[in-house]
């Protein structure tokens, strides 16, 4: 710990608690909720790591939480950001293993975030990088791929068949590759119709535009053939809602996400009587916690073997320094087809 800096930068949390408010993860001026401040060098304590980034990925969770929408409470005057990539220069008591080593980790709720030139964390929330793994994909390594192994396998276990919103997203990237590999069949909702041969590319069986006119139509004779029952949701608007109504008996609507701020009205609530219909919720957080380790570590192996023969990517859409977030988030969480990537 002496060779280490006293003081750090990071972009620190302006709010606590939550906001109330249920708006998504738009950003249009990041000096609302971030600041970009410096403060002491965090201490790792029992069990934990001290981590020297290098990259950093921005994800809709983050969002959320600066926003004070997600499921826990912000910590004023805390380092933001869940999700990184960096070298572990200290541990605490019991962790004194990873130094040294180049890790993929989250932010444990209470520590010092991701969005900074250093963070802490539980060291069972790293993990060690194979040398074929780049920084970025090692900045994108848990969240999204976790969240995507995850859902995938919830949606195997219903048949071979499941629709995902949000094509282009980086975690529906992921999930249509995931389907491809294990031979199953994917419908797939994209905004724009440029990205519908590139999302037929990854391995989607069929792609169809939100804003053509009959889209709903064209989805109800899909299903006539395909018969898909899970609905892997992120966008989680009233034609998500026109989704899950036109989907066949026993069909589930699994939200893991809030891309825009509308709520859905439910038309149809005898479907959930008569038709066995389900909605239900997805978190990460939830499915480690529930999760056996071991089988937790067969899914992180499969996700880091992935990134380093290829089959998985990150694309990026933007590049900030950290002391450019705070002027520049909001212009580049709109760039779509990518992640924001944090570099010190």
């Amino acid at each position: 710990m002496t060779d280490l800096p006293e003081s750090m930068q990071a972009l620190l949390q302006k709010h606590d608690g939550y906001s109330g408010r249920a708006e998504g993860p738009m950003i249009e001026d990041a000096s609302e909720y971030l600041e970009f401040a410096t403060i002491p060098t965090p201490k790792p304590g029992k069990g934990q790591v001290l981590i020297k980034l290098r990259t950093a990925s921005v994800n809709p969770s983050d969002l959320h939480f600066i926003k004070g929408e997600y499921g826990q409470p912000r910590i004023k005057g805390n380092p933001a950001g869940f999700e990184g990539c960096g070298d572990v220069v200290a541990a605490g008591e019991g962790a004194e293993a990873l130094i040294g080593q180049r890790v993929a980790f989250v932010v444990a709720m209470g520590c010092s975030g991701a969005w900074a030139e250093y963070a802490t964390t539980q060291a069972l929330n790293c993990i060690p990088l194979q040398p074929a793994v780049s920084d970025e994909d090692g900045a994108a390594q848990i969240v999204n791929p976790l969240t995507a192994m995850a859902m995938v396998d919830i949606a195997r276990k219903d048949g071979d068949c499941f629709v995902i919103s949000a094509g282009t997203s980086q975690l529906a990237k992921l999930m249509i590759a995931l389907g491809r590999d294990l031979g199953l069949k994917t419908i797939v909702f994209v905004r724009r119709a440029d990205a519908v041969e590139a999302t037929r590319a990854l391995g989607a069986s069929e792609v169809l535009v939100t804003s053509d006119e009959d889209v709903i139509g064209q989805f109800k004779t899909l299903c006539k053939s395909y018969k898909p029952r899970v609905f892997l949701d992120c966008v989680s608007d009233q034609m998500s809602e026109q989704i899950f109504v036109a989907m066949p008996n026993m069909a589930r609507w699994i939200s893991y996400g809030k891309l825009v701020a509308e709520a859905p009205a439910l038309t149809q609530m005898g479907q959930l009587v008569f038709m066995g219909k389900r909605v239900e919720g997805f978190w990460l957080t939830r499915w480690m916690m529930e999760t056996p380790p071991a089988d937790q570590l067969k899914v992180v192996q499969e996700v880091q073997t992935r990134f380093a023969d290829g089959r998985w990517k990150t694309d990026v859409s933007a590049r900030l320094k950290l002391a450019d977030v705070v002027s520049g988030l909001g212009a580049a969480t709109g760039i779509p087809g990518g992640k924001v990537m944090i570099t010190p």
